[in-house]
């Protein structure tokens, strides 16, 4: 059965599993949750201002700007500013 994405405002908002085998994220974890977020730059420097590591900041050509960050269980998630 085919169903519709979730579609917000702001853009779809997608569910995407990874093989198990991944080396995107932790081995013992099997899922991230990924944000997508208006202004990385400003979001990082409220981070760190609460002590928050941040960490793997990267980009994408043509798809945005990453970060890091890590949930007291050692969860990732990551943030996304979208390219413009």
């Amino acid at each position: 059965m085919e169903m519709a994405p979730w579609v917000t405002e702001s853009g779809v908002t997608v569910f995407s599993p990874f093989e198990a085998n991944t080396d995107y994220f932790a081995a013992d974890k099997s899922f991230m949750l990924n944000f997508r977020v208006a202004d990385l730059d400003a979001m990082i420097v409220q981070l760190k201002s609460a002590d928050i590591e941040v960490s793997h900041e990267s980009e994408m050509e043509g798809i945005g700007r990453f970060a890091r960050i890590h949930d007291p269980e050692g969860n990732a998630i990551e943030l996304w500013e979208p390219a413009s």
